[in-house]
């Protein structure tokens, strides 16, 4: 029984560690918000990422579906360089569960290119990729090297991103790597440390269903069932609203081991076949062998013989755990003793027989291998007198050489000093004509430098110049004229209304409407120039309200704002309202579009602004040598911030406008 429980214990990682990326526990409503995402008419950025959070979710149900979901999401990341790096991340994802060597490279390509990026959720990208990096290559460097990754790169990056989750599944992972080199205790500690922090901050999530089911298998390997019963009944609770789960199995395993601790055999048995049928359907491999282990140890405490030989040649049958060399000897052991119980001498024997050729082959595998290490070292003893011998002889040949060599640089001192002397002085001469070219250079660049700084105060003071003065007009036109024509309506109105013969008079009536249009468009105007929203509430609100503004009948405009912040310079905030504004007031003049999409993001000091129609399109290569466009006062606020402007447009298609803008560029 021990050794059952050593090969039961010895996969446990795998089992609880492979959903690295947790998956929602309502999963129909997860994939269907997705889809949704894929079908609207957004930015390629936003459908890469719900096709990516797809790879992740159809990676162990349908890996086709997984692959097309890959290569359309790397596809639509080019243009957008995060997305491009996550892209290596979803690639490992992928391979997960099918090659773990491809997987291992994806994920440490993944760390690499989102090293760059310094937001939160590059940050707990990288925590993921540096854990799954680690789970690729176990077998080669083992739960140590694990360990250390966790606690060296996921964890530190998991608190970078701020991300309670995340932090908490990787407790529950080294709760796992200590359970499975059987230290309970400390196990229990961390595994205790996750559920904690996840009753707090998502105490309905299947990361906190992970954390209940790891304790329940840390409770029950160290015989504590009385701790486990309490955490598989609140792993119960979660999962009870969704019975389609991929999770099931994992808490099926768990609810049969706890079972069988309690010596409940025929529940154990129950629970070890439902989560059997649930992991075939899930194509969670490495769970669908250890239920046959499960089966196994219950069909042997129960002395059903019989059974359990056949359990374990299903074992054999299905692949999973006789790759390992150690654990096909293991099975063949059990074989062995379970044949023996049910009286097949010949065929214990022939088992047994098995089991000493894997282990002799494991034997000499590790003699060649010290074989080797031998013959190398001893290789290296002999080159290394070979070397010893040689070193003696070419010091006695240094010696001689040197004596002879000592009587011809005496002669040949005195001309090599006065040839020293005579390269000393070219050198000179072409150290300071290379000095004097350089001194000239910086003063070029220094004068280029100027004259860039000045252009660019310049180009301030232009700009600051036609705010302020936007602003006194806007002023002068909302305080001044604007309350003198509300002044003459409103006397205009009382006067009508105390002379009762000309109150029915049209031509007036025409008259005072004539004024209230008047002061609405000077109220428009003045809103144009100076925009208050704008001042009062920030730049996300000003650029929406902005939009609804030039909404009109048959015209509808889209606004997306992604992570926009709100302590931008307000000189900035403004240059990129005026550039908003210019970009809708050129395309609702020109481009006669029923549908536009603006959508503003800011990724550390990089502002975007995409925006796109479905209009009449223009010719871009002729567009430049038009005039009227309004792209001269855009293209020079564009320039003062530093930023890059792109314009792609079909005719009758349509067209597309990219900006990016340094928001620390003013001043």
């Amino acid at each position: 029984m021990k050794i059952i429980y050593l090969l039961l214990l010895s996969l446990l990682l795998h089992i609880t560690a492979f959903p690295q990326q947790q998956i929602p526990l309502n999963e129909r409503k997860y994939v269907d918000s997705l889809e949704t995402i894929l079908r609207k008419n957004i930015a390629d950025s936003s459908k890469a990422n719900a096709d990516f959070l797809l790879v992740d979710y159809w990676k162990f149900k349908d890996t086709i579906k997984s692959k097309t979901y890959l290569l359309r999401g790397k596809k639509l990341a080019q243009h957008y360089p995060y997305y491009k790096a996550l892209s290596f991340f979803y690639e490992g994802q992928y391979y997960f569960n099918i090659n773990p060597d491809k997987a291992s490279l994806a994920f440490k390509k993944a760390e690499e290119a989102l090293a760059p990026f310094t937001t939160k959720r590059a940050y707990g990208n990288r925590a993921a990729a540096w854990f799954n990096y680690a789970l690729m290559i176990k077998d080669k460097k083992g739960y140590e090297f694990i360990t250390k990754i966790t606690l060296d790169k996921a964890i530190p990056n998991a608190e970078k991103a701020g991300n309670m989750v995340m932090l908490a599944h990787y407790y529950t992972q080294l709760s796992t790597i200590f359970m499975n080199n059987y230290q309970f205790a400390k196990a229990a500690v961390y595994d205790q440390k996750a559920i904690i922090l996840l009753d707090k901050v998502s105490p309905k999530s299947a990361t906190l269903v992970f954390a209940y089911l790891s304790g329940v298998g840390i409770y029950c390997y160290d015989n504590h069932p009385e701790k486990a019963l309490p955490l598989l009944k609140k792993a119960a609770i979660l999962l009870a609203p969704f019975p389609q789960s991929v999770n099931y199995p994992l808490y099926y395993y768990n609810e049969s081991l706890y079972y069988t601790t309690v010596k409940q055999l025929d529940n154990a048995l129950k629970s070890a076949g439902e989560g059997l049928v649930l992991a075939k359907k899930y194509h969670q491999q490495q769970l669908y062998a250890q239920f046959f282990f499960r089966k196994y140890e219950i069909f042997s405490q129960q002395k059903a013989y019989a059974k359990a030989r056949q359990t374990l040649l299903d074992i054999i049958a299905e692949g999973t755990l006789t790759a390992n060399v150690n654990d096909r000897a293991e099975l063949y052991a059990e074989l062995a003793k379970t044949t023996e119980h049910l009286q097949k001498y010949k065929e214990a024997f022939g088992w047994l027989t098995k089991q000493r050729q894997v282990t002799d082959s494991i034997n000499n595998s590790q003699t060649k291998v010290k074989i080797n290490e031998l013959e190398t070292k001893y290789r290296g003893l002999k080159n290394q007198e070979k070397i010893n011998a040689l070193q003696a002889q070419n010091k006695q040949a240094s010696l001689k050489e040197k004596y002879e060599r000592w009587y011809n640089w005496m002669f040949g001192l005195g001309c090599l000093f006065l040839l020293v002397i005579l390269v000393f002085v070219i050198i000179n001469t072409k150290i300071k004509h290379k000095f004097s070219l350089q001194k000239e250079i910086n003063y070029q660049q220094q004068l280029k430098e100027l004259e860039q700084k000045q252009q660019l105060k310049v180009a301030k003071a232009i700009l600051d110049g036609e705010e302020h003065e936007r602003e006194r007009i806007a002023r002068d036109l909302h305080d001044g004229l604007g309350g003198m024509l509300s002044g003459v309506k409103i006397g205009l109105s009382g006067w009508t209304s105390n002379n009762a013969e000309v109150s029915n008079d049209q031509g007036l009536h025409r008259i005072i409407h004539q004024l209230d249009s008047s002061v609405s468009e000077l109220r428009r105007i003045a809103r144009n120039m100076v925009p208050e929203t704008l001042l009062k509430f920030g730049l996300e609100v000003a650029l929406k309200d902005l939009t609804e503004f030039y909404m009109r009948e048959g015209l509808h405009i889209e606004f997306q704002s992604f992570d926009i912040e709100k302590n931008i310079a307000l000189a900035v905030q403004l240059h990129i309202y005026r550039i908003v504004q210019e970009l809708l007031s050129n395309t609702i003049k020109h481009a006669n579009a029923t549908y536009i999409m603006l959508q503003c993001s800011q990724n550390g000091h990089i502002f975007f602004i995409t925006l796109e129609d479905d209009g009449v399109g223009f010719d871009v290569s002729v567009s430049g040598n038009k005039k009227g466009m309004g792209l001269d006062n855009l293209k020079n606020r564009i320039a003062f911030l530093k930023g890059k402007f792109e314009i792609q447009s079909t005719l009758r298609e349509g067209t597309t406008i990219n900006i990016e803008l340094n928001t620390s560029a003013d001043g």
